[in-house]
């Protein structure tokens, strides 16, 4: 498969200057970011440059806030439609894999990463629900500032921990950025995300930044349904991934990196989506549940899973005890993306927030 990777570099100068969550390549003019309540009052439309990036849907009937769709710069939808705004060449395996969210498989035994309108109502009392009660910053600027406040409860609407995640959205004419830090904070006496591979950054991409792959795939949704997609009928998918220690393709998956990074073609464009973890997060580097088929989430607390029971690593909340995760997420399109070596230096700018 062609490589999509740019040998030249792309001049970032300092090579990276930030302002807020900003990053100027090329001197490429900072777009203004602007915030629009929908009427119903259940979502946020993120308007960078004029053009809509992405709408935060926090509607309790998702089972948690969402950024859905994601947009990059040029208009190009880089997140799988299904299930809102399905397409007619995608894969409809997986109906809780919707844009970008942060959940997590187990918290006190709850499912809240699996959890959609697919699970049958006699079985939700084993999956969770993260409820947004407030909308708590609301800023349009050259980055713009979107918080809000929720809990994460069973179905009995018992609260395990709440939730306290700040985004700041920036872009220019190639770039689209997403700063998120979410705060966790215990609620019981002891609530204990126990070590599974499911989690806690997620990202579901578009079928063109899927791996090509040369066998049929089956995927089982959670009514049991079998989609089968066939290799030699796919001819939409052109990604790969590659990770800051060198792991490209299926590889990089249960693998530790400082950043991650989807690419492929998109149109005439190369699209790449790249996912940085901060050194203050827990179990840094994350491992990388990053898989062929199109779902890019960074799991620090997988570790049992990836290292086939090698370790474990097992976060425990007392009552009153926090901990923060931050990441940085940046959609490129052009003709060129980010070279490994660019991404290490703003991965260490990244470092320094």
């Amino acid at each position: 498969m062609r490589n999509l990777f740019s040998n030249r570099a792309m001049n970032i100068s300092m090579a990276l200057l930030l302002s807020g969550s900003s990053i100027c390549v090329n001197a490429q003019k900072t777009e203004p970011v602007k915030l629009a309540t929908a009427k119903s009052m259940d979502k946020i439309d993120v308007m960078i440059g004029g053009r809509l990036f992405t709408t935060l849907l926090f509607n309790d009937s998702m089972y948690k806030p969402v950024l859905y769709p994601i947009y990059s710069s040029a208009g190009t939808m880089v997140t799988r439609g299904y299930p809102m705004y399905p397409k007619a060449d995608e894969p409809t395996d997986h109906p809780h894999h919707m844009g970008l969210w942060f959940n997590y498989e187990n918290v006190n035994g709850l499912d809240f990463w699996n959890n959609s309108f697919a699970i049958p109502a006699e079985k939700k009392a084993q999956y969770g629900w993260i409820k947004t009660d407030a909308i708590t910053e609301k800023k349009d600027g050259n980055t713009g500032v979107l918080a809000y406040s929720a809990r994460w409860t069973n179905q009995k609407n018992e609260t395990l921990v709440t939730e306290k995640t700040r985004y700041e959205f920036s872009g220019t004419s190639h770039q689209r950025i997403i700063d998120r830090t979410t705060t966790l904070t215990g609620v019981m006496d002891d609530v204990a995300f126990n070590d599974a591979k499911d989690g806690m950054l997620g990202l579901r991409m578009a079928h063109e930044l899927q791996i090509p792959t040369m066998k049929d795939q089956k995927f089982t949704d959670d009514k049991g349904i079998v989609t089968t997609v066939k290799a030699s009928t796919d001819k939409t998918a052109t990604g790969n991934y590659i990770t800051s220690e060198g792991k490209e393709g299926d590889s990089a998956w249960s693998t530790r990196a400082v950043w991650c990074k989807a690419y492929g073609k998109m149109g005439a464009d190369s699209i790449s989506i790249s996912i940085i973890d901060h050194p203050s997060n827990p179990n840094y580097p994350t491992f990388w549940h990053a898989r062929g088929y199109g779902l890019f989430a960074a799991n620090p607390l997988g570790e049992k899973v990836f290292t086939n029971g090698k370790s474990a690593k097992n976060l425990h909340l007392k009552k009153g005890e926090s901990v923060t995760f931050k990441y940085r997420i940046i959609i490129q399109d052009d003709k060129k993306t980010f070279t490994p070596k660019e991404l290490d230096n703003i991965a260490k700018e990244f470092a320094k927030k």
